[in-house]
């Protein structure tokens, strides 16, 4: 399989279903690789973006990474990925992972087209995976960011509707309000998820020391599913510290993109491997191979590939989840459209979601997401 053709366009993106919000001027891109493989009469195309919370990466795409790509020859997404790393320095990571991240995302969508396969089965086949095993994951779904007026009511029925839609876990955000605000946010999301463990909280690196111990003492007796990203995902010491305060389970690694970071995050930060949370983003992390790399170091060190549960929320990861057996995933149904979410007519089924079943990752299944990539 060869590129021939890579286009990059940035999009503005909203973490509300409601997208006259304002969102903080977020941006992703959105990639379209064309290759010299023909299918029913028309060449190849993969699709990829750079999933959430980070922004476009239009100039890393276009004049660093695109052409190396170009350049590269006949390849596979692992000799193409070798391809875009070639001469690259270690360390200094900035967000050229996440642009690494955003062209491998679709090299994988266009090499499962090639083989007529779902993203999942094609990794499953490539990685060594038991293709007996069920497809379906443990999903949880994710949003409850802070409403700028009527927070309360607004987070009321949002978690009214992500019960409906059959999930059984939640997870919503902290730290952009003071702790009596976010208690009352967590309050309201247990009324929807009152069984115990049903109900995470993401600070989203918001605290500093005081802030987290604050924060730590009280949401210890409230069961939480886990606390995710406490504080400034480098400050190990008020990692660990806090770790050592909170009984109940942490995630981390969101904001953390190499197997050298995820190797510090476990020796400085004082994670348990016996309940601990990884929620490293696939994309983010320079793509499944870089993804692949912090999974056989964190492996090696004692950690199941049960407490991986990665960031995202969209089908790119619900497809790496089930291929590798990971503990579960983050379903955006509601933030960040249309990337985030399942593909129309999916359905939860008591907390548990099947990856499409259509050749590649399956965006051409939702149709506002196939009409946006399609104007590339």
């Amino acid at each position: 399989m060869r590129v021939v053709d890579i286009r990059e366009r940035s999009i503005d993106i909203s973490r509300y279903r409601d997208s006259s919000i304002l969102s903080g001027g977020l941006t992703t891109s959105i990639v379209a690789l064309t290759t010299d493989v023909v299918r029913n009469g028309r060449p190849v195309v993969g699709y990829g973006f750079s999933s959430m919370g980070r922004f476009a990466q239009s100039g890393l795409i276009r004049e660093r990474f695109a052409p190396r790509l170009l350049a590269a020859g006949d390849v596979d997404p692992l000799g193409a990925w070798a391809a875009m790393m070639k001469g690259e320095k270690p360390g200094g990571h900035g967000e050229r992972c996440v642009a690494v991240g955003t062209l491998d995302m679709a090299l994988w969508d266009a090499a499962a087209k090639v083989e007529g396969l779902p993203l999942h089965r094609l990794l499953r086949q490539r990685f060594g995976g038991d293709a007996s095993a069920p497809a379906d994951v443990e999903a949880y779904a994710s949003g409850g960011y802070l409403y700028p007026d009527n927070d309360l009511l607004r987070l009321a029925d949002e978690m009214r509707v992500l019960r409906d839609l059959g999930y059984r876990r939640v997870k919503i955000k902290i730290g952009a309000a003071p702790l009596a605000q976010d208690l009352k946010r967590i309050e309201v999301a247990l009324k929807a998820f009152p069984e115990p463990g049903s109900v995470a909280v993401d600070a989203m690196n918001t605290c500093d020391a005081t802030q987290g111990r604050l924060a730590a003492a009280a949401l210890s007796p409230l069961n939480l599913m886990w606390f995710e990203d406490i504080c400034d995902p480098l400050d190990f010491e008020t990692q660990a510290a806090i770790a050592a305060l909170y009984g109940k389970p942490i995630a981390a690694g969101e904001a953390l993109f190499s197997a050298a970071e995820a190797r510090l995050l476990d020796s400085h930060g004082g994670l348990r491997r016996d309940r601990d949370i990884l929620v490293f983003d696939p994309v983010h992390c320079y793509g499944l191979p870089g993804y692949l790399q912090i999974i056989e170091a964190l492996e090696v060190r004692g950690w199941s590939r049960r407490a991986f549960w990665p960031h995202g929320g969209h089908l790119f990861c619900l497809h790496v989840v089930s291929a590798f057996d990971l503990g579960g995933a983050e379903v955006n149904p509601l933030s960040f459209p249309p990337f985030g979410g399942l593909a129309d007519g999916m359905s939860v089924a008591e907390g548990r979601v099947t990856p499409p079943d259509a050749p590649g990752i399956g965006f051409e299944g939702k149709a506002a997401l196939a009409a946006l990539f399609g104007t590339l």
